[in-house]
């Protein structure tokens, strides 16, 4: 139908010209560019007939042969006024909306389709004729207001609403130039009542209406800033130009500028932020050449260069973490298991997640040092050491005020700049070495460094402003805990790394230094190679430590000689490193073990000892002398070991009676204790069973079992207390062929520190009271008689051999 209503012949099947990108409305005048083959072939069947044609939308634009489920059913017929052919052999053709139509079905032709139409007749809208004026003013307001905000759309579209009083052409002309969504504008042509087709444009509308005053907000916004910066812009050019006219340019002010656009790129909290600008004002309205201006481009310097907001990812692969670890170092399941559960953590909880405070405390050359480097490749962290050995100054830590003359930052924030990211992992080595003198305590400066709580805000005294370490993996490492101060301590979580064994050191040999110190002497696999023997001779006869340092010299120094070998042409065969190897190469042994007693003795108890080094086997020899009484200690003995001897003896003479001793023995004879070797210091409460044994064997004259090891503290009571280092003491043991060892029963938590493989060679006898050491450790026992007076500890108690003897295995 037309608009003035006259009966328009078209035919009922007509070319189908699917169009891509809009919808045709009826009555919409407007150009079409046709480029498909099937599509210039339907215009051209169209011309040749009455010039009409089908228009109806593809539902995918990037259809080049749409199917028929493809294209939507409701279309518009439309009369083709005009076409002209292109250079590029597209066809532009102008046509004219002549009413809605409703597909009934397709026939496909050899090159395109002819759709079987139905005209959908314009139906009369069942508002009321106040509703239908309401909807056409808000459409036109809203139509307004939109052209006001700077949509761009046909000048004369208000004029043609104007014109218009019906409903239904009215949304039809309005949806037409607003440029709509291809659903959404066959939603409004597939709607047929004219109020609710006028409905649903004012609905579209109204959302393009806040869209659009949305974007002038933002628009304005950014406008006010901008005019804001451009102002500044603006009014430093003509300072600029005013000082050239004057004669007067300043050769800083394009260091200033970059200086301050650093400054605003650094991502610096907002009030480091204004520190830094407030500084940068300073520096701007100084000369040059005053002392003062270097200090301070120094310190923007630094700030501009800090990681105020650069971090790496952390790599929360458990699987990838567990690897790298076990790759470069053997054992120490307590630390990677720690490192591991930081990891998981952190890939469970993402924000707020501070980084733990470790502290790994054991002797020199376990791998404390590495085992940080470790880590951060396991993370995939930047990696820093800062070593705290010697460290006397606080400056060293906070860092020196600017008011100094060569003042610059501390250590931490050195650290930060080195690594360019705020979350490293740093490794304080040495942290039980900090010293303290009249520059002030380090250590006290580290307590806000180490603190979760409070190092979110760490001040430096250089920068004057708060710096985030919440982010940093901190990993302290020492030597001796007991040095570090308790304040320090507390905020750490120490894991004890102790030493290696024997077998440890095997194992890490092989597997690691044997082919380090092979690369690093420039000799291969073919020159050399080291049999288990001769590395066992190596480990036990020449170092004498619980690390590695030493075993990798000795190593390193044998393939130093089988390099001069190769390189002299003396041969060139393999050398197997046999034990004679070893002697023959390294020269005498360096330490020798210390035989075992083959037979039982009196007075001579083997005792367990703990050192840096590890475990050790400690003899205890006592002997009598005619004399006035009294006790002689020998053997560089500390004061707590003396201590011990005394309790043993107070307790072997309040219990004389019981023991079988004569009471005038201790008048007649004097009692020697020696500890061999005399020139290595020893102290600790550990070997209290051992000098009671050796004293009440003296006094009894009963030999000691020379296959017994025994430790523990010996109270007046004659209660065993349990000690540390169970581990290293054993193995010791079991080095020397020693495989009965009596613990105190509250160590015996710590035999499943034992490996396994050693745990089933031993037989651990736990104890409570002295009465059950001397059971097990004497030979026969001792044959005690009943007490006539109260002792002080278990009246009248028998030896609970059996109930407390157990195999570990």
């Amino acid at each position: 139908m037309s608009s003035e209503n006259k009966v328009i012949d078209i035919p009922e099947v007509l070319p189908l010209l699917p169009v891509r990108d809009l919808v045709v409305f009826p009555y919409m005048v407007l150009n079409l560019y046709v480029g498909r083959d099937f599509s210039i072939r339907a215009v051209e069947e169209a011309l040749a007939k009455k010039r009409y044609i089908f228009l109806a939308s593809q539902k995918e634009i990037s259809e080049e042969h749409p199917a028929p489920e493809n294209i939507y059913s409701v279309g518009t017929v439309a009369s083709i006024m005009r076409m002209r052919k292109l250079s590029d052999g597209r066809l532009k053709i102008l046509i004219h909306g002549e009413g809605k139509g409703l597909i009934k079905s397709y026939t496909k032709t050899d090159e395109f389709y002819e759709v079987s139409h139905e005209l959908i007749p314009e139906v009369q809208s069942s508002a009321t004729p106040i509703e239908v004026e309401a909807l056409i003013r808000n459409a036109k307001d809203q139509l307004e207001k939109i052209i006001a905000l700077g949509r761009m759309l046909s000048p004369d579209i208000l004029l043609l609403l104007d014109d218009l009083q019906d409903p239904g052409r009215i949304a039809d002309l309005i949806a037409s130039h607003l440029g709509l969504k291809v659903s959404d504008a066959q939603k409004v042509l597939e709607t047929q009542d004219p109020k609710e087709r006028l409905s649903l444009v004012n609905e579209i509308l109204l959302n393009e209406l806040e869209v659009l005053q949305m974007q002038a907000r933002i628009r304005n916004t950014a406008k006010d800033e901008m005019t804001k910066s451009q102002r500044e812009y603006f009014l430093r050019e003509q300072m600029k130009a005013i000082k050239n006219e004057l004669g007067d340019s300043d050769p800083k002010s394009e260091d200033i500028d970059e200086i301050r656009e650093r400054i605003k790129n650094a991502g610096m909290p907002p009030k480091v932020q204004e520190e830094a600008l407030k500084q940068l004002r300073r520096l701007e309205r100084m000369h040059p050449d005053a002392s003062e201006a270097s200090m301070l481009r120094t310190y923007l310097d630094w700030m501009v260069e800090l990681p105020w907001n650069i971090q790496t990812e952390d790599n929360l692969d458990i699987k990838r973490a567990q690897e790298i670890l076990d790759r470069d170092h053997y054992d120490l399941h307590k630390v990677k298991d720690r490192i591991l559960e930081f990891l998981a953590v952190r890939k469970l909880k993402k924000k707020d997640l501070r980084g733990p405070i470790l502290c790994f405390a054991g002797p020199p050359g376990v791998g404390k040092t590495s085992l940080g480097k470790s880590i951060a490749s396991a993370m995939g962290r930047k990696y820093f050491r800062l070593s705290l050995g010697g460290v006397k100054d606080e400056a060293e830590i906070r860092g020196h005020r600017r008011t100094y003359v060569g003042a610059m930052p501390g250590k931490i924030i050195q650290a930060l700049k080195s690594v360019k990211t705020n979350n490293p992992v740093i490794v304080l080595d040495e942290i039980d070495k900090l010293g303290s003198d009249f520059r002030g305590d380090p250590s006290a400066a580290m307590l806000e460094v180490l603190d979760p709580e409070q190092n979110s805000t760490f001040r430096d005294n250089y920068l004057n402003v708060d710096f985030d370490l919440s982010n940093t993996l901190f990993i302290a490492t020492a030597n001796v805990v007991d040095n570090i101060p308790p304040a320090l301590r507390d905020r750490m979580e120490i894991i004890n790394i102790s030493g290696y064994t024997e077998s440890d050191k095997l194992l890490i040999a092989k597997k690691h230094i044997i082919s380090r110190q092979i690369e690093n002497n420039g000799i291969t696999e073919k020159n050399i190679s080291f049999t288990d023997e001769g590395l066992k001779y190596l480990i036990s006869h020449y170092t004498k430590e619980a690390g590695l340092r030493n075993l990798e010299r000795e190593i390193g120094s044998i393939c130093r000689k089988i390099a001069k070998k190769v390189v002299s042409g003396e041969d060139n065969v393999t050398h197997v490193i046999t034990k004679d190897m070893v002697t023959e190469l390294l020269g005498a042994p360096k330490f020798l073990k210390d035989e075992k007693y083959k037979e039982n003795q009196i007075g001579i108890v083997t005792g367990l000892a703990w050192t840096q080094a590890g475990g050790e086997i400690l003899y205890v020899e006592a002997l009598k002398m005619k004399g006035k009484g009294g006790l002689r200690l020998t053997g560089q003995l500390g004061d707590v070991m003396k201590e011990s001897a005394q309790a043993a003896l107070s307790y072997a003479r309040a219990h004389h009676d019981e023991l079988g001793i004569p009471e005038d023995w201790f008048e007649k004879y004097e009692i020697h204790v020696h500890l061999p070797a005399g020139a290595i210091p020893k102290d600790g409460p550990s070997a209290g069973v051992t000098i009671t044994t050796a004293l009440i064997s003296l006094l009894t004259e009963t030999p000691v079992r020379m296959d017994v090891a025994m430790t523990g503290e010996v109270t007046l009571a004659g209660r065993v207390l349990p000690v540390g280092g169970i581990k290293e003491k054993a193995l010791a043991a079991l080095s020397q062929g020693v495989k009965n060892i009596i613990l105190p029963l509250a160590n015996k938590k710590d035999v499943a520190e034992i490996p396994e493989q050693f745990k089933k060679e031993m037989k651990f006898m736990f104890v409570e009271n002295i009465d059950e050491v001397l059971a097990l450790a004497l030979d026969g026992g001792i044959k005690k008689k009943a007490s006539k007076k109260p002792r002080g500890g278990k009246k009248g108690k028998l030896p609970r051999v059996a109930a407390s003897t157990t195999d570990a295995a």
